[in-house]
């Protein structure tokens, strides 16, 4: 009695309070009509007259107003069934709602069951929290028994269902819905453009076109989920055209439109139109969100930009981990790993803890470069932070195989439990880059043997274990088995591997049918057929390929370049070789890398012109390495001139006195004319500086430990920071 009388106290002070309150501050309860109002009122004075009889009729109204957590609420229940108070649907329907409010759909909807003659706004209150948890299935059920219980129906519910079947991809029952919306008539924009969402999403792009050229007065958001469905649906250039035609109707775009126009120039590798897309951004004052702003970073590193994709990264007022995780993915897909891993150690952003992607990105960087110490940092970071996805082992595999670690790298490999294509590819990958192609034939036979298909990079790593090892049978085969499982023709990568397999086991007849039978060439194509004519000296076939080349008006690169200068050192052709290097530098504009004077130098040196090499060399405008040396000492040992050898190897000591290779030259150049007591002195010599060396404070070792404890330090902190993070 005490509670009652509470509740009455509770009751009369809520009306009280509503009775004072503005017409426009009230309630949920207040805005539904359970009863009719003449027609002369004013709308909001039937609303408010229809809420006060409301609250009048059911005075314990406000106390289910009051319940602000889940217990309170089911003791109010309680009571009200104790009291006979339920069963009404005023009160039925308040329950629902308060139910779902708190997320225990289950508990509403057993309500909802038990109200024997539910109207319209009873189910649209059910349908609603449905919708807001997500519970998409329930939704195309429940749809289902309203229109079986009620043939009313409004634009509210039918947008609610089109968005159930479109997170379901369940196309079917949008049909149905979409004829239902047919048949009630009269649907308005925003469910039209329901339907063109629902039509994309379920990839019916053509009956998503079909209902928005139906819609008449269309707004920003029907055109966006219109370019969206084109760009989604791998129709890039339709939404670009869309676009267009959104412009010409006097209709701008937001932050949505443009985040999909952007993400069509990065599938079409269109940098100029992903430009001006980034310049309507900044003309029209569009906000960079994180959406938009790491599209514009992923558009930019694809098309190969990475300067002004690191433009759009400083201009970010915030960075969160998706936009550090895009740039340093785009750094270590286009070539710059050291910048991948300055960006991932920089102490600015050390409290953003990594994912898969980001660990998988730092992996590759340090393989490129073949850092171990630091890669091994980041995985001891990832197996810290749980980061154990296939992606970074896979990864992982590939950067111990880089960094020479095959062992480490095969460890990892037998602890996967499930190995897929990539896994095999990783490993067979590492152990032929690292000339082990015994072992890397080996795995592809235990691949096969464990049913897994290979693809276009498991035969290229294979071929160039082969091709290592001279083995044409094994790779005559796996010239059959491309061409039978049709892989050959699904990339240049293959027919490249193809090429260059027999062209280094001296079948350039095989090498030049496959390079005929491509379609599709690219500049390693056309350097691997090159090469393989200078290897196997035929000079003027190189020089010939190279005209060819030339006359079609490929694009040229160093690597070019150097095939053919190495060709032409390799046939003795001098007059050729210089006509080659000063076209590389007068006509194309190459600035001469090392390898270039290397071969130059070789060029030189084995058609015995030892004089004009050494001038070429103390003419060089950088400091020659022990590449071109070694060229010139090659010659000179073919043509017995020790003497000048000498000479360079002195020059070679007085700029490196401490570099152990240039000693290895000079003794290798003593042995070549038998002179093995000087061996035995520069050996002794050599060795006794190493060991002085070794007993420095400041010696080379040890300032190679200082140097991986800074590169592995951020890195730890990172640890650090992760340890203290997920420690309960």
């Amino acid at each position: 009695m005490k509670l009652i009388s509470t509740l009455r106290t509770h009751i009369s002070l809520s009306l009280t309070k509503y009775l004072h309150f503005p017409w426009r501050t009230l309630t949920y309860a207040t805005t539904h009509h359970y009863h009719q109002q003449p027609l002369s009122e004013p709308p909001e004075l039937a609303h408010a007259v229809a809420s006060m009889h409301s609250i009048s009729s059911y005075p314990w109204f406000p106390l289910l107003g009051i319940c602000r957590n889940i217990d309170s609420l089911k003791k109010v229940h309680g009571l009200l069934i104790v009291h006979g108070l339920t069963g009404e649907l005023p009160c039925d329907t308040k329950l629902v709602s308060m139910y779902g409010s708190f997320g225990y759909v289950e508990n509403a909807r057993l309500v909802f069951d038990k109200i024997e003659n539910p109207d319209f706004y009873s189910w649209k209150v059910m349908i609603r929290w449905y919708f807001l948890n997500d519970l998409y299935e329930d939704i195309i059920g429940f749809f289902t028994c309203l229109r079986k219980c009620l043939r009313e129906c409004d634009n509210v519910v039918f947008s609610i269902v089109l968005k159930a079947c479109c997170e379901l991809r369940n196309v079917n029952e949008g049909r149905k819905v979409h004829c239902q919306i047919v048949k009630v008539g009269s649907p308005d924009s925003f469910v039209l453009t329901a339907l063109v969402d629902m039509y994309a999403k379920c990839g019916e792009v053509g009956s998503s076109r079909e209902v928005f050229d139906e819609i008449l007065d269309r707004n920003v958001v029907s055109w966006t989920s219109m370019i969206v469905g084109y760009v989604q649906n791998d129709c890039p250039e339709e939404g670009l055209v869309l676009f267009n035609r959104m412009r010409e109707g006097l209709v701008e775009g937001n932050e949505f439109t443009v985040g999909s126009l952007v993400t069509a120039c990065t599938k079409l590798r269109a940098l100029h139109q992903g430009k001006w897309v980034h310049g309507y951004v900044i003309k029209n004052g569009i906000e960079f969100n994180s959406f938009l702003a790491t599209a514009l970073l992923d558009m930019y590193v694809k098309c190969g930009d990475v300067r002004d994709a690191r433009s759009v990264f400083d201009e970010l007022s915030v960075i969160d981990l998706v936009s550090w995780t895009a740039m340093i993915v785009g750094y270590a897909q286009c070539g710059h790993p050291s910048e991948a891993l300055k960006l991932f150690m920089d102490e600015e952003w050390i409290d953003i803890l990594p994912n898969s992607v980001t660990a998988s990105s730092v992996l590759s960087a340090c393989g490129q470069l073949g850092n171990l110490d630091l890669g091994s940092s980041v995985h001891g970071l990832g197996i810290k932070l749980g980061l154990g996805d296939p992606t970074v082992r896979n990864t992982l595999i590939d950067m111990y195989a880089k960094c020479h670690a095959v062992r480490d790298a095969r460890y990892i490999f037998e602890a996967v439990m499930v190995k897929d294509v990539i896994t095999w590819n990783s490993i067979i990958s590492g152990y032929s880059q690292v000339g082990s192609a015994y072992e890397a034939l080996e795995l592809f036979h235990q691949m096969r043997s464990d049913s897994i298909s290979p693809d276009a990079v498991t035969l290229v790593s294979v071929l160039s274990a082969c091709a290592s090892l001279s083995a044409l049978g094994v790779g005559s085969s796996l010239h059959a088995f491309s061409i039978k499982g049709g892989l050959q023709s699904s990339g240049v990568y293959v027919g490249t591997a193809l090429l260059n397999f027999y062209a280094k086991c001296g079948d350039v007849k095989s090498a030049r049918i496959v390079f005929d039978g491509m379609a599709e060439k690219n500049s390693i194509t056309w350097s691997a057929m090159i090469g393989g004519y200078g290897m196997q000296g035929d000079g003027s076939g190189s020089l010939a390929l190279f005209s060819d080349m030339l006359k079609e008006n490929l694009e040229l690169n160093e690597v070019i370049f150097t095939t053919i200068l190495s060709a032409c050192s390799h046939t003795g052709m001098i007059g050729e070789g210089w006509r080659c290097f000063n076209l590389m530098c007068r006509d194309y504009n190459f600035v001469p890398s090392m390898k270039h004077y290397a071969c130059m130098v070789d060029l030189l040196a084995r058609a015995g012109r030892l004089e004009e090499a050494l001038d070429f060399i103390e003419n060089m405008p950088i400091q020659p390495e022990v590449s071109v040396f070694g060229s010139f000492l090659h010659g000179c040992g073919l043509h017995g001139r020790f003497d000048l050898g000498e000479v360079a190897i002195r020059k070679m000591l007085e700029l490196h006195p401490n570099e152990a290779c240039y000693y290895v030259l000079m003794c290798n150049l003593y042995a070549s004319d038998g002179r093995w007591s000087q061996v035995n002195q520069k050996v002794q010599f050599f060795q006794k500086l190493t060991l002085d060396c070794c007993q420095l404070p400041c010696s080379t070792i040890v300032e190679k430990y200082l140097r991986d404890d800074l590169e592995v330090g951020t890195v730890t902190l990172r640890c650090s920071k992760a340890y203290i993070l997920l420690t309960p």
